[in-house]
């Protein structure tokens, strides 16, 4: 542990499980305090708040939301407010993924992701916006390397992310200089339970520089990068994928 991010406060989306679990892990490890944002996997929001406020007594709060719910970036803000009176940091990790091939693709997928990936993060860096600016904080968004070059069958996904590599840049213009946005984009660090064969995920490898897979805390060292030791860089978006992006 260390305390370079003592007395900040950072909400990190999606943070019951996976990569979103190792960023909050990560940034409460360097002495933040952590809202732990979940929807459905409560069991999960429970158990990493009871690991960190035993680390360090009162330090994480897991807050319920939907964030498809027009209300609710306010209202996971607004917690983080009434616990700590401020917000310093905000990771968008939150995310929907899932195949949608073209032939049968249906509206309702197409604004479900659209809602999750882009207009979620939109909307809670605008709530969230005023109290950073007043901190001279930061937002990291959790990209992906397919909004560079598309994932077969899944292009309403490939489309959301590289909207969100947009919008990276996009902020980090409009909130400049008092609030600093940037991106971080995995390659493979973790696979979707319906994801890839052991066939497939060994060629992939293969195909990648490092030829190994990453893991959560290699996309969390990268935020915290961000974050805490990079005050002038604004408007990028770092690739964690072991090189792939060089041969995909």
């Amino acid at each position: 542990m260390d305390d370079t991010l003592q007395g900040k406060v950072a909400l990190v989306t999606g943070a019951a499980r996976r990569i979103g679990a190792a960023i909050a892990r990560r940034l409460h490890a360097c002495g933040a305090n952590v809202i732990v944002h979940y929807r459905g996997a409560e069991q999960d929001a429970a158990r990493l708040e009871k690991e960190l406020n035993a680390a360090r007594a009162g330090s994480a709060l897991r807050v319920k939301g939907d964030l498809l719910a027009p209300i609710a970036p306010k209202a996971v803000i607004s917690a983080a407010l009434e616990r700590w009176q401020r917000l310093d940091l905000l990771v968008n990790n939150a995310s929907a993924f899932y195949p949608t091939p073209v032939d049968a693709v249906t509206p309702t997928q197409w604004d479900e992701l659209f809602a999750a990936n882009v207009r979620a993060p939109f909307f809670l860096a605008q709530a969230a916006a005023p109290r950073l600016a007043e901190r001279e904080g930061a937002i990291v968004n959790i990209v992906d390397i397919y909004a560079e070059r598309p994932l077969a069958d899944y292009s309403i996904y490939s489309m959301t992310k590289a909207a969100l590599a947009m919008m990276t840049k996009s902020l980090a213009r409009e909130l400049g200089p008092r609030v600093r946005v940037n991106g971080v984009a995995p390659g493979a660090v973790l696979w979707p339970d319906s994801g890839k064969s052991y066939a497939a995920r060994e060629e992939l490898i293969a195909r990648t520089p490092l030829k190994r897979t990453g893991s959560p805390e290699d996309v969390a060292g990268a935020v915290l990068w961000l974050l805490r030791d990079a005050p002038f860089v604004t408007g990028e978006i770092v690739r964690v994928d072991g090189g792939r992006h060089l041969s995909i």
